[in-house]
């Protein structure tokens, strides 16, 4: 038996338990009416939205579209062909002016032009892992294009990365005030929609889309998801979508952005590692050699440890009775 084979599920029972426990949690510990779910056009909002369906029904799921200057428009095509599937209410909001106001392309060229002066909010951009997993070290690229098509690529100074980054950072944040005002209005709870490699791997932005008051697929394997994906018979063009980060202007991979590998060999590393399998046996399965199987495994370890805090609530400073910060009967 391989270890791909053991990341398959029954997926119409998986849904219906997902499902009923969404709504269990919904009328209990959150005391909830409802869901909100902002839908970007990929498997993982199109699937947390067909859950809160089937949690609690059309008319009590509020779908959010919210695309910014950088957005792929077929992104925004998808999400209205998931609300159009589900018949649930829906808002569509161009965030771009919001970013525009808190300056976040402002951040971001001004960071970029310190590595490519020439550069304008013309030019298209993104940032790619690269490095050399013999050595084991990890690093950024800044590749851009200007308007001709030429692309150019260097390593940017830490800080200008770290600008890069947090300025692109505005755009989960403000995504996720407005799923929480929404989430106010009409007293319903915030699906969060990262899969486990994304909860895992840190692969999230905190009190951005890492906010949340549900996280109904976290515990799933990325190629788990689209298993649900086509049992809860989404578009095909979801089904056979490809994961992107959809941030940047650029066309970008989330393993060419954050992963080491594209994500069902992901999951398989992910899975082995979290099972103790031996690495040899990871290498034999992927078809690489140990010492890029051992890579993999420090990688997936490294990432934990870098993005532990994303997880964490705000540090007190003692400790204080009375707040209940687990909800009742959760764990």
């Amino acid at each position: 038996m391989t270890i791909a084979s053991q990341l398959n599920l029954d997926s119409a029972q998986e849904v219906e338990r997902i499902a009923e426990r969404m709504r269990t949690l919904l009328s209990g510990s959150l005391n909830r009416r409802g869901f909100v779910v902002a839908i970007s056009g990929g498997v993982d909002s199109a699937v947390s939205c067909g859950l809160a369906v089937r949690a609690v029904g059309k008319d009590r799921v509020f779908g959010l579209l919210l695309p910014e200057r950088d957005s792929k428009s077929s992104s925004s095509n998808l999400g209205l062909e998931v609300v159009k599937k589900y018949g649930i209410a829906h808002l569509e909001v161009n965030i771009t002016p919001a970013l525009d106001g808190l300056g976040c392309y402002q951040w971001r060229d001004e960071a970029i032009r310190n590595t490519f002066p020439a550069y304008t909010s013309e030019w298209k951009n993104k940032l790619v892992i690269a490095g050399d997993p013999q050595s084991w070290k990890r690093y950024f690229k800044l590749v851009v294009q200007s308007p001709d098509g030429q692309v150019h690529e260097a390593i940017p100074k830490a800080k200008d990365y770290l600008q890069i980054v947090a300025a692109t950072n505005f755009k989960q944040r403000v995504r996720k005030t407005l799923e929480y005002f929404h989430a106010d209005r009409l007293h319903y709870a915030v699906v969060g929609t990262p899969n486990r490699l994304e909860y895992d791997q840190g692969f999230f932005v905190k009190l951005g889309d890492g906010a949340a008051d549900i996280k109904p697929i976290a515990h799933l394997y990325k190629t788990q998801v689209y298993q649900l994906a086509r049992y809860l018979e989404l578009p095909e063009a979801i089904c056979n979508s490809i994961p992107t980060t959809d941030t940047f202007s650029l066309p970008q991979g989330q393993d060419e952005f954050y992963y080491v590998l594209p994500y069902d060999k992901l999951d398989i590393a992910l899975y082995a590692l979290n099972h103790g399998v031996p690495a040899a046996d990871l290498a034999k399965e992927l078809g690489i050699d140990l010492a890029m199987a051992e890579f993999i495994y420090r990688d997936i370890e490294d990432k934990r440890k870098a993005t532990a805090p994303l997880h964490w609530s705000a540090i007190v400073m003692d400790k204080i009775s009375g707040p209940q910060t687990t909800p009742p009967g959760v764990n």
